[in-house]
């Protein structure tokens, strides 16, 4: 899963026009159809995926899908060449925020028609999850993950520290940070830090996303830039202050050094995504999932998400049966096999965390997927907001003035919303 991160903002810099490549509403209907599909999912994820299509394949004689795995940054590099040249695949799967940027360029079918049926009604998919999936009033994707970020965090360290519960709120978070950063030969450069907090290239770039969500802002509302509010420099302010002023983490991380500082033993807590479960057992670290706490208005988190396209190239009889597969994937059976297997939560929201209990990892993030928020959804140019959401935070955490930076980073985020 980790491995989709690097290739999120792939696809924004792509130009190769589709000319040619729109659905076509031929196709013989009543014989059988053969599917490609091609996917990212290269670790235990992609077996598990691989064999839900098989035993598809097997449940009916009319549609047989036949699966690729690559890298998602191949897919990235490739899809658009690919489709161009009538040679690429009848499905993909891809990052969530790379969905608008295909299909702004046409390289997608509509799925209104899907959505607007019954499986989609009777699958009770979360409705967080299926936003992430509309582009300029259609669904071009359907969601096959969506996780949320969530604060994985070391046991050892925490009752060293006397902290017996895992904080509730920020003041809580700063409070027991404070605590457990450790500078023990008082050189002002801590040994150990209470939280490894990112400034820039945060994974899934969501970590900024999900605080400003908790206090009380955002970064867009459709196509207008929100970032310059009152709420969003409240927030940028308080987490520069613990940064800067309680030196509860070290300035000019991004998502990579905070993972490697937090498997390292040299922070006590990090937002991350649920392959970091992995990473501390590796390291030998007794680690705890909890939730990002509550800030002034609220629990909120910015979920990484990956969706599925039915793209230009398939015909009408390819594309209802690909609509046949992705009713199949979510059924309740399904669903659930796939979110044990994947290390996602559920899709479906009557899938209780129970179901799951025997991934505890998952189980987890069940109970916590209810405060996820999809990232950008819909927009096209994220590449050019989240760069203009770096500069701000990243200046903001080494002395600039809150409210100055998002006040320019604002005006940056309009221009990327009108392109």
């Amino acid at each position: 899963m980790k491995k989709l991160l690097a290739t999120l903002a792939v696809a924004a810099g792509a130009s190769l026009a589709l000319a040619g490549c729109s659905s076509s509403p031929g196709g013989d209907s009543a014989g059988p159809v053969t599917l490609t599909f091609w996917h990212g999912y290269t670790e235990a994820d992609g077996k598990v995926l691989d064999k839900i299509v098989e035993d598809f394949n097997k449940s009916q004689k009319d549609i047989t899908i036949k699966t690729t795995t690559k890298t998602w940054a191949v897919i990235g590099d490739t899809l658009l060449p690919a489709l161009s040249a009538k040679k690429g695949p009848d499905i993909v799967a891809m990052p969530a925020e790379t969905l608008p940027v295909y299909a702004s360029k046409g390289a997608f079918a509509k799925l209104d028609d899907f959505y607007a049926g019954s499986a989609v009604k009777d699958a009770s998919l979360r409705p967080a999850a299926v936003e992430m999936e509309k582009v300029d009033g259609s669904y071009y994707g359907v969601p096959t993950g969506f996780v949320p970020l969530s604060v994985i965090y070391n046991k050892a360290l925490f009752q060293k520290a006397g902290i017996t519960e895992f904080p509730k709120t920020w003041d809580e978070w700063v409070a027991d940070s404070k605590k457990l950063t450790v500078d023990e030969n008082g050189d002002g450069t801590p040994e150990q830090y209470g939280l490894a907090l990112p400034d820039h290239a945060t994974v899934g770039n969501g970590v900024w996303a999900s605080l400003f969500y908790g206090g009380g802002g955002a970064i867009v509302d459709g196509s207008k830039s929100v970032l310059d509010s009152s709420a969003n420099a409240d927030t940028l302010s308080y987490w520069a202050k613990a940064v800067t002023q309680d030196k509860i983490s070290p300035t000019g991380l991004d998502g990579v050094a905070s993972d490697k500082l937090f498997s390292s033993g040299k922070a006590a807590m990090e937002i991350g995504g649920p392959w970091m479960a992995g990473v501390a057992t590796e390291n030998k670290i007794d680690y705890g999932i909890a939730g990002i706490p509550a800030g002034p208005k609220g629990k909120a988190a910015s979920a990484i998400g990956i969706s599925a396209a039915v793209t230009a190239q398939a015909d009408s009889a390819k594309k209802a049966a690909a609509e046949k597969f992705f009713a199949y994937f979510f059924s309740k059976e399904v669903a659930t096999k796939w979110s044990l297997g994947s290390g996602w939560p559920p899709l479906r929201t009557d899938i209780p965390s129970s179901d799951v209990s025997s991934n505890p990892v998952v189980a987890s993030l069940t109970d916590l997927v209810g405060d996820a928020r999809p990232l950008l959804p819909g927009v096209a140019n994220s590449t050019d907001v989240l760069s203009a959401v770096d500069e701000a935070t990243q200046k903001a955490l080494t002395g600039g003035d809150p409210a100055a930076l998002l006040k320019s980073a604002s005006s940056q985020v309009q221009q990327a919303l009108g392109k």
